[in-house]
């Protein structure tokens, strides 16, 4: 073979090596490729930005009172006065008075209630108690629990601070009544009644006393 045959096989050779060796390293490139992204400064690598975004819905709010309501522009005063007021939170502790409330007036053990009551609630609460002991009646019950707490209404008196929330209660308790000679004249002992209360709570908002207190009882 003609030796400058052989020279061309050989540059040839060389040139095909040289063209696989390219497109191993670079790669193929096909259609449509993005433009390459700009490379972020050096000093923001490795940290994430936030949107804060401010005046947003309070859920807190408005999962217990329309938005725009009444109700949610007095619990929002409520907040905005002492920033670690809960609505929810404020119903589960609703939620315990409830059953510490009715069990207590059942029971007819109303000092311990003296902090949980306005003046009004206490002295009312307090006659029936007066008039079953008279009667020579007591009432037997158990509480077994609530089904329902739901805020009904919530309002805010500039003047004095004071903020009135209003709950319905739906609980469930047995209770019978007993005469002096321990005979059941009402109620029975194997059947779960069910029991509806709205009630008002009220409190001087920014005060250090923490209590609310039920200042009205209704049904």
């Amino acid at each position: 073979m003609d030796s400058a045959v052989i020279q061309l096989l050989v540059l040839a050779g060389i040139a095909v090596f040289l063209i696989l060796r390219l497109r191993s390293v670079l790669g193929t490139r096909e259609g449509y490729e993005r433009p390459p992204e700009p490379v972020a400064d050096a000093s923001a690598q490795g940290k994430r930005t936030f949107d804060v975004i401010e005046g947003g819905v309070d859920h807190d709010i408005t999962d217990h009172a329309p938005a725009g309501s009444p109700a949610a522009q007095a619990l929002a005063t409520m907040k905005r006065i002492e920033p670690d007021f809960h609505v929810g939170e404020f119903l589960g502790g609703a939620r315990q008075a409830y059953e510490m409330i009715v069990m207590g007036f059942e029971r007819g053990e109303l000092d311990d209630l003296v902090p949980l009551l306005s003046r009004d609630v206490f002295e009312s609460f307090d006659e029936v108690v007066q008039l079953r002991e008279r009667e020579g009646l007591k009432v037997e019950a158990t509480f077994v629990g609530v089904r329902e707490v739901v805020l009904v209404t919530a309002a805010f008196d500039d003047a004095r601070s004071e903020a009135e929330l209003t709950v319905r209660f739906v609980g469930e308790l047995t209770s019978v009544v007993r005469n002096r000679a321990g005979e059941i004249v009402e109620g029975d002992a194997n059947a779960v009644k069910q029991q509806r209360d709205i009630w008002t709570f009220a409190r001087k908002m920014g005060s250090d006393n923490p209590n609310w207190r039920l200042v009205a009882t209704g049904d």
